[in-house]
């Protein structure tokens, strides 16, 4: 389980070339061009603004929603295939990792104004390691059960993924790849946990709120 970083560790021209290129393979937000290719329209300005599957498939239905996860999963996969083909080293390897994630998250095209990075992740981690992937899903199935509450559900396995990985005996290099990528999901997504803590906790109006009392006894809020 150990894996030490030599201190005269640089990357090499061809790793430095895949990693510019695995981050703009991640800037082809697919959600964000199927919304523009069946309707014309801006997928920022629909819904939520975000362009990942979950926000266009609030506004173009369920296909839509298909099309964009998968998508956005062999996006993730091909850039972690593509340097596994390559021959990169495994430092390269994590860089390509997270490089495709944050293309995603920050396309340039888009003025950085992306998607949250489930899809990309789940299919980069796939190619990087599956068992990876199964180990945040054995976090996220008794986490579910007991919360009821899907993103509260996937960010604690995002979240405690990592350390299920470590215990597992895997690499320390898989624990940082899963951990930044991680970190990376768990922060754009820092609003939706926010806002799913407070819906829970009853931090929002209730019926026989100050804002209800000016209703009349027959009138619906």
């Amino acid at each position: 389980m150990s894996f030490h970083l030599p201190t005269s560790y640089a990357l090499n021209g061809r790793e430095c070339t895949w990693i510019v290129a695995s981050y703009f393979i991640g800037c082809f937000t697919a959600g964000y061009y199927w919304t523009r290719w069946r309707t014309g329209r801006d997928i920022r300005e629909l819904g939520s603004g975000n362009v990942g599957a979950r926000n266009v498939g609030r506004s173009l239905g369920a296909g839509a929603f298909t099309v964009t996860f998968l998508l956005d999963l062999a996006k993730g996969a091909a850039a972690v295939v593509g340097a596994q083909w390559l021959g990169l080293r495994a430092e390269a390897l994590v860089a390509v990792l997270e490089a495709v994630v944050a293309g995603h998250i920050w396309p340039m095209q888009l003025r950085f104004h992306g998607g949250k990075g489930i899809a990309v992740t789940i299919g980069a981690l796939l190619a990087y390691d599956p068992l990876i992937v199964l180990c945040a899903f054995a976090v996220f199935l008794p986490v579910f059960a007991l919360l009821r509450n899907f993103t509260l559900s996937g960010m604690l396995a995002y979240s405690l993924g990592p350390l299920v990985v470590f215990l597992w005996g895997r690499d320390k290099v898989d624990v940082a790849a899963f951990s930044i990528a991680a970190m990376l999901v768990v922060w754009t997504h820092r609003r939706n946990i926010r806002e799913e803590i407070a819906r829970i906790s009853g931090h929002r109006p209730v019926k026989g709120s100050r804002a209800q009392m000016h209703k009349g006894p027959n009138e619906e809020a």
